[in-house]
């Protein structure tokens, strides 16, 4: 027969690493320590690039040819912001932040929309 107080003291280990990982996941999910999005400006080096605009009403019709007005970052799938927020972290813009009613050539319209 194996050792009582071994098999505890293995149990309470184990319960102890999974309530520390269950605080810690919830902390981190949450993203209270996450780094704050520095927000995209028109004159950044990649923003010019792809022709971000902070609003979808000013973008140059000329150039961008395939821009409609109804098409807008918060619509976007590359847009990881919450629903109904003003701007939001975006795939193509790492650590960075856009406008909701922004707009870059490399909209693709999410799922559903």
């Amino acid at each position: 027969m194996k050792n009582p107080v071994a098999a505890r003291r293995a149990a309470i280990k184990l319960i102890s690493v999974t309530a520390a990982a269950a605080v810690l996941g919830e902390k981190f999910a949450s993203g209270a320590d996450a780094p704050a999005l520095v927000p995209l400006t028109i004159a950044d080096p990649s923003a010019k690039a792809l022709g971000y605009v902070d609003n979808t009403n000013t973008v140059d019709a000329a150039s961008n040819p395939t821009h409609t007005p109804s098409q807008h970052c918060s619509d976007c799938l590359q847009f990881q912001g919450k629903p109904g927020a003003a701007r939001g972290g975006c795939s193509i813009y790492p650590g960075k932040s856009v406008s909701a009613t922004g707009w870059c050539r490399a909209w693709v319209a999410k799922p559903g929309t």
